[in-house]
């Protein structure tokens, strides 16, 4: 008998709402997360106070165990740890640099990995990949889904608001990955993944022309749901084209040539609107602009603190960040003194 439909994978449960960590002990009651093995709890160095009596209560024999950081050094150390009390599960409670480093960690471990999020910055909440700074600089490591996923908004609402709003840029960057996956299987014959496409697309298109913004619990849920969806779309595509083009080429190029400029949604939001502006696309890109704006967001290089020409150098070094991927800048080949140009009229058509 044929096969009639592909099986998709999926967190077995996703709950997004105020007081979701005061639930994780249900969660875990779950034979189908745990049976009667040992349960690791991996928290930041932020909160890990504060979460760790909320969960405490709840799961009496998990050890809890601190993350110094968001890079590979701490993860590697935590995974370690992991083997050695041979742990059924780990949950990665915290931001995005706790939870990217207990997904490797875990991977690491060969165990399955229970996300609690306590920020929205990026879709690294249910994506399978692990964003980890080491001493070269930044890298993208592959890694298993999240076996289960919950977002508490009690914890969302007193994360630094910048670092919420910067969620919105990296969802609509989206927009932006998918336009590239396209001219790649035009331009190239690359194969693309229509489902992957639109499950990306949705998430974007549910956020962008919200008018109301992070305050808002209805809003933090439809962004919570946005990024979940987003790293599903990752995962059903086997890589991380549906919601990575261009501007994430920009993204990586930043990182590297000036560290600690920004964070990635803010930056991927950048790069989104400077690819559709490459692409010509007036209405697509005063759309993500008027989004960005609206989200207190930055637009261009200045609010970011970069120069034109920063900004023009880390658009020429982009495409050598993810080689063999075929986006917008790879499509225009831009000499350096067309970029420069490219840049100075975006400013001049959206700086302030």
């Amino acid at each position: 008998m044929p096969l009639l439909a592909r099986m998709l994978p999926a967190p077995l449960t996703m709950q997004v709402r105020r007081g979701a960590v005061a639930e994780l002990g249900v969660l875990l009651a779950d034979s189908r997360v745990a049976t009667s093995g040992r349960v690791a709890v991996a928290v930041g160095p932020g909160q890990g106070d504060h979460i760790e009596s909320l969960i405490a209560p709840q799961l009496d024999e998990a050890e809890v165990f601190r993350v110094a950081d968001g890079s590979v050094d701490a993860a590697v150390t935590l995974g370690a740890d992991l083997r050695k009390g041979a742990y059924e599960v780990v949950v990665g409670v915290g931001g995005g640099k706790t939870i990217d480093a207990t997904k490797y960690a875990a991977s690491l471990a060969g165990i399955p990995m229970v996300a609690v999020a306590t920020n929205l910055s990026h879709d690294g909440i249910c994506s399978p990949t692990a964003s980890l700074v080491y001493e070269g600089g930044k890298g993208t490591f592959g890694v298993p889904m999240p076996l289960a996923i919950l977002v508490d908004l009690d914890f969302v609402h007193n994360a630094p608001k910048s670092l919420v709003r910067a969620g919105v840029g990296d969802v609509v960057s989206n927009l932006s990955a998918i336009e590239d996956w396209q001219l790649g299987n035009i331009e190239r014959g690359e194969p693309i993944d229509g489902l992957a496409c639109s499950m990306a697309r949705t998430a974007a298109e549910a956020l962008i022309g919200r008018a109301d913004s992070i305050e808002s619990d209805a809003f933090l849920t439809v962004l919570a749901e946005s990024l979940i969806l987003s790293g599903m779309s990752m995962v059903i595509a086997g890589s991380s084209r549906p919601a990575s083009g261009g501007d994430h080429e920009i993204l990586h190029a930043v990182d590297q040539l000036f560290p600690g400029t920004s964070n990635h949604g803010e930056l991927a939001g950048i790069g989104a609107a400077f690819c559709f502006f490459l692409r010509e696309d007036k209405a697509r890109v005063a759309q993500v602009v008027d989004c960005l704006r609206r989200h207190e967001l930055p637009v261009v290089p200045a609010d970011i603190g970069l120069s034109d020409a920063q900004f023009a150098e880390a658009v020429a070094l982009a495409p050598a960040t993810r080689p063999g991927r075929y986006t917008i800048l790879e499509h225009l080949r831009m000499q350096d003194t067309e970029i420069h140009d490219r840049v100075g009229d975006y400013v001049r058509a959206f700086g302030r």
